[in-house]
């Protein structure tokens, strides 16, 4: 598995914004909160049908990527699938409640869940699989502020850009 994930992160005005929604139940901060989020365009699938820039937290499966660098993101490109990029997202999971994860543990996690997921996906076992995976995570701050608990698992073809999505890809 790629060393390297990515971290979700949220600004602090929108951790202000969902800590004081959660203290007060106001319906107009939920619409507040809203303002600043950015979806792509997506067919009725679901499918983005445009590029676009979106706030990491709108990122959902299926969703494919030009190449990203690493580190902590608060917001990702996305482009229609049938368009050249790096990476799809595969699957993603829900941590439990509770402490923030220990590295052990969201390693251990991560094997749990990304890597059946990779073989139902791709049609291939993991470690015959010429594709390389990463997961986007959530941050303590993000974790204690935003209630993110979502791992998205991510699959790359390291040999560059696909065209297409790697689902059944069997390589």
């Amino acid at each position: 598995m790629k060393a390297q994930s990515f971290s979700r992160a949220a600004g602090l005005t929108v951790a202000a914004l969902a800590l004081a929604m959660s203290l007060t139940g106001c319906s107009a901060l939920t619409d507040l909160l809203q303002v600043g989020k950015t979806d792509a365009q997506r067919d009725d699938s679901g499918s983005v049908t445009e590029s676009a820039n979106i706030d990491i937290f709108a990122l959902k499966v299926g969703d494919c990527m030009p190449q990203s660098e690493g580190g902590v993101i608060s917001e990702a490109d996305v482009v229609p699938c049938a368009e050249p990029h790096a990476d799809e997202v595969y699957w993603e999971f829900t941590l439990p409640e509770g402490d923030f994860p220990t590295t052990e543990a969201l390693s251990a996690a991560i094997e749990a869940e990304c890597l059946p997921a990779f073989e139902t996906f791709a049609g291939i076992a993991y470690d015959a699989s010429a594709l390389e995976v990463y997961t986007i995570e959530p941050t303590a701050e993000t974790w204690a502020q935003a209630d993110d608990r979502i791992v998205q698992c991510v699959v790359y073809d390291p040999a560059g850009d696909v065209t297409g999505s790697l689902k059944g890809a069997a390589r």
